[in-house]
């Protein structure tokens, strides 16, 4: 593989304002309930989060736009009902955001736009906070009572109605006497009493039926040189006793519930405490500053005091937000701020087990590229912005001015502001870079690029689409391999096909589409009542993968469900005066256009039908992340279940790191699935915590990659048997940790003596110093199967790896076993190779690449080293003949290439 590593594709990271799980707790009674995380950007996007099973998958992303920014998140769970039949109906959830505006905002999940608006006459919106729905009787109780507050910028605590599914302004509850005093935060100590943190140095707590100030708690002057007001940015309730907050002179003080006088203060942090969570049962406190510190607390003796037990700094910026979340085996604390990075750091077990910090990516790649006009595509908020790299890059290796050519290599040819006032959800470009479509929630836009006549940039013209079909959005478009087919994704779930003419077969000489789209009926899968009503409602169908085969005859999408629709392009045959029964199957049926019509006058266009065995494609156990054709083509057409009949090679990736490869004519999964599950993939890619983000294909070779990974898998042989599990512990490669059962949610367990130090200096008068390492840490059962000799050859393998460097990483690719390429026997491929030398990667693009056959005397390896990138495993050494490379383009946006809003640097700081 030839690997242009690239850094100039811009992706600007948004800032975390607000995070937000729709449970922060789960019993045995709620088992089921659809756990997911909403975390807020400051470009108005909503990411949603699934962490079931510690996978962090992010599922989708609702579309922010113009000028918007989301700084508060609220779930509203409506209490679990049982139905006449005695089945469980899960209680509805509602997402609520504001940003710092006058308006509440409810959100469609399952379509991925904003469903009701509602504000009042008020100032701008600071904080929100749900009332909470105590069910009161056996079969659970209406959220009759059901209300937001609100706290505004003029001093105001308004309410909003969701009775009965509506979003309305109801009424302001209470107003502050004080001139210039803001409402900053607000909590619920119980559905009757708010807790509103102010601007003006004080807490107050109110009734919520009569609008009365039950109690005012001041918090006195700044300290010296500080501002004359504190803000409390913070409150947070302790299981309905105890109240939290955390101010500008960064202080956490504890306030006590019956009496509402101040208990205890904690002066922890250097600068504000910008956020706090609690745990479910009330004795544990986090909170996080802007100094970047992360303090955890926890009660103390048989005083009852709370104490710092200790303070980490996991983010690089202001911690600006976190919630938590305990249930189904799991127990963490999320926390994000200006650095865009999410951070999952364990609660329960805190101090026990590391953090996790999450991508700050998009799980869907930003990124496409046009490989025969050697563009790459990138797309961000509403911005489009397209490069090309004219040389391949073998030709830049042997030129003398390396650097300089590689920079003069490429070049933004074009530029694209998406006109409206919603951000992009999806783009996508032709093969040949001549058409180029991209998408939001409210419309479909398509542009034909050519060459200017002496410039070496792209004429963007606007192509005209029905509007029927462009003005209902799409959350996802792809257009085929061979250009005539642009599939979107409406509605959520709603996959529509619109048939378009190439500029080599229209009379001006660019793209055409067809004046109707179809829309494609998916099979009918039966949703319970009590899931369709409950919970998500029909979320989890939403459609997040779309692939077309090479030869651009069979589309496949999967939902989050798990479920795969496919669908064959039948070819052209003579009209019939009778209606078919396959017409009568779209909803909306495409047609030509007029000057088609002479052409297809005795035949009729080729139309989508579903695949007749697509209901054999077994479901997935997780939602997929990845959904890739192979570049093989059938030869002969599938016609019998045997599994010699050649048919198309269907990819799939899910978050439970699952890979599966089915034969979607056949409707079942391929020998070579059957014969390798995931229990004898190499363990690189079984304890990788990172999901799997896009696929290229070289022949039988697949490259998965990730945000911080890049796999190679060779279809065309299995992996070894599993050993047995001692030898197997023995057998790990360097920098692999060894799992010790599950952890709760966020990162492996910590080593026994890891977190302490690893070594002290002794010092005697009249002696030199003296290093005494520090080794006394308990035994860990799980460590007598060897550590000293796996220390020592990891040691010989770290020097083995330095060494390699100095002779270039092509010697050293490895297989599972960590054997070199050198010495697999003769005509043995490698069936697995891996690398981390990438991060963080937004997308990797195919530029080129061919299935000629070229000779090269490298045994096992092809091609040349990239610009700072790794070379590709392609071909077999029999006849030392190897395919061509494939060249890519592989973009990394790292954190510190970014450009961030200064923070704060206390005693003993300094900029890297």
């Amino acid at each position: 593989m030839d690997i242009h590593r690239c850094r100039f594709v811009p992706y600007p990271p948004s800032a975390i304002n607000v995070v937000a799980f729709s449970y922060p707790t789960i019993y045995k009674s709620q088992k089921g309930a659809p756990v997911r995380l909403a975390i807020g950007r400051a470009n108005g996007d909503i990411e949603i989060w699934n962490p079931a099973n510690s996978a962090w998958h992010q599922e989708t992303i609702l579309r922010g736009g113009k000028d918007r920014s989301i700084d508060g998140l609220v779930w509203v769970v409506e209490p679990n009902q049982i139905l006449q039949d005695g089945t469980k109906l899960v209680g509805k959830s509602r997402l609520f955001s504001i940003g710092y505006t006058s308006t509440v905002t409810e959100w469609d999940l399952e379509r991925g736009r904003p469903k009701k608006q509602a504000s009042g006459m008020h100032g701008d919106i600071w904080c929100l906070a749900a009332q909470p729905i105590v069910p009161t009787t056996k079969h659970g109780s209406s959220p009759a009572n059901g209300k937001l507050v609100a706290g505004t910028v003029d001093g105001s605590l308004v309410l909003y109605s969701i009775e009965d599914g509506d979003l309305r302004f109801d009424r302001v509850l209470a107003t502050l006497t004080k001139k210039k005093a803001k409402m900053v935060s607000v909590a619920f100590k119980n559905p009757n009493t708010v807790v509103v943190g102010c601007s003006d140095s004080s807490i107050r707590v109110y009734d919520m039926r009569s609008g009365h100030v039950l109690r005012k708690m001041t918090l006195g002057s700044d300290l010296a040189g500080g501002a004359k007001e504190i803000i409390v940015w913070s409150v947070k309730c302790l299981a309905g006793r105890d109240i939290v907050s955390g101010d500008s002179t960064g202080q956490v003080c504890i306030w006590d519930g019956k009496t509402y006088t101040q208990a205890q203060r904690l002066q922890t942090h250097k600068q504000d405490v910008l956020s706090l969570t609690t745990s479910a049962d009330g004795s544990t406190i986090v909170s996080g500053g802007m100094d970047r510190r992360t303090v955890l607390y926890r009660r103390t003796g048989p005083s009852s005091r709370w104490s710092k037990v200790w303070h980490r700094r996991y983010h690089e910026h202001d911690v600006k937000t976190m919630a938590s979340f305990e249930g189904n085996g799991m127990s963490v604390v999320v926390s994000g701020g200006s650095d865009a990075t999410p951070i999952v750091m364990p609660l329960k077990e805190a101090g026990t087990e590391n953090h996790r910090t999450l991508a700050h990516l998009p799980q869907d790649p930003p990124l496409q590229s046009a490989p025969r006009g050697r563009m790459v595509v990138g797309w961000w908020e509403r911005e489009i912005c397209v490069w090309r790299l004219r040389r391949p890059l073998r030709e830049l290796e042997n030129l003398s001015d390396g650097e300089s050519a590689v920079e003069k290599n490429r070049k933004l040819v074009a530029r694209i502001l998406i006109k409206g006032e919603t951000n992009i959800t999806s783009a996508t470009v032709s093969q040949d870079g001549s058409l180029l479509v991209a998408s939001t929630t409210s419309d479909v836009k398509a542009f034909h690029l050519r060459p200017r006549t002496r410039k070496d940039e792209l004429k963007i013209s606007k192509i005209e689409l029905p509007e029927e079909f462009s003005k209902q959005g799409a959350s996802r478009v792809q257009i085929s391999p061979d250009g005539r087919w642009l599939c979107a994704i409406q509605e959520g779930s709603d996959v529509v096909v619109l048939p378009i003419l190439p500029r080599d077969e229209t009379p001006g000489g660019e793209p055409m589409t067809h004046s109707k789209a179809t829309r494609l009926r998916r099979i009918e899968r039966k949703t319970p009542k009590h899931v369709a009503l409950g919970g998500l409602g029909r979320y989890d169908r939403t459609v997040t993968q779309i692939a077309f085969s090479p030869d651009s005859k069979v589309l496949a999408v999967a939902d989050l469900a798990g479920y795969i629709d496919t669908w064959i392009l039948s070819s052209p045959r003579p009209k019939l005066q009778n209606v078919t029964q396959e017409s009568r199957d779209s909803d909306v049926s495409s047609s030509s256009s007029e000057d088609e019509e002479d052409d297809l006058d005795d035949t009729e266009s080729p139309r989508w039908v579903r695949n007749p065995k697509g209901s054999l494609i077994p479901r997935l156990h997780a939602a997929p992340t990845v959904l890739s054709f192979s570049d093989h083509v059938p030869k002969p057409k599938p016609t019998s279940d045997d599994e010699t009949t050649d048919d198309y090679t269907l990819l799939t990736v899910t978050a439970s790191t699952q890979v599966l490869i089915t034969n979607p004519i056949l409707g079942s999964l391929t020998s070579w699935t059957r014969r390798n599950p995931i229990a004898r993939f190499p363990v690189q890619f079984r304890n990788t915590r990172d999901l799997v983000r896009g696929v290229l294909w070289s022949g039988d070779r697949v490259w998965l990659y990730g945000h911080s990974f890049l796999f190679m898998l060779d279809l065309s042989q299995d992996f070894p048997k599993p050993v047995d599990k001692e030898p197997a512990v023995e057998g790990m490669t360097q920098g692999m940790k060894r799992k010790r059962g599950p952890d709760t949610g966020a990162g492996n367990r910590i080593n026994v003596g890891a977190a302490g130090p690893t070594k002290i200096i002794r010092q005697a008068k009249g002696e030199a110093p003296e290093e005494i390492p520090l080794d006394g840490a308990a035994a860990d059962p799980m460590d007598t199967d060897g550590d000293d000799s796996q220390s020592a050859e990891e040691s010989e393998s770290e020097e083995d790896e330095d060494e390699g460097h100095d002779r270039g990483e092509l010697a050293l690719l490895r297989d599972a076993q960590g054997r070199p390429a050198s010495e697999l026997p003769e005509g043995k491929r490698l069936a697995f190779w891996h690398t981390y030398k990438y991060r963080p990667i937004l997308g990797i693009v195919p530029l080129g690449g061919g299935e000629d056959l070229v000779t090269n005397g490298a045994n096992g390896v092809n091609g040349t080293d990239g610009v700072d990138g790794v070379d590709g495993v392609n071909g077999t050494v029999d006849n030392d003949e190897l395919p061509a490379a494939l060249e890519v383009a592989l973009v990394e946006r790292p954190l510190w290439d970014t450009d961030m809003p200064d923070r704060y640097f206390g005693d003993g700081e300094w900029e890297r």
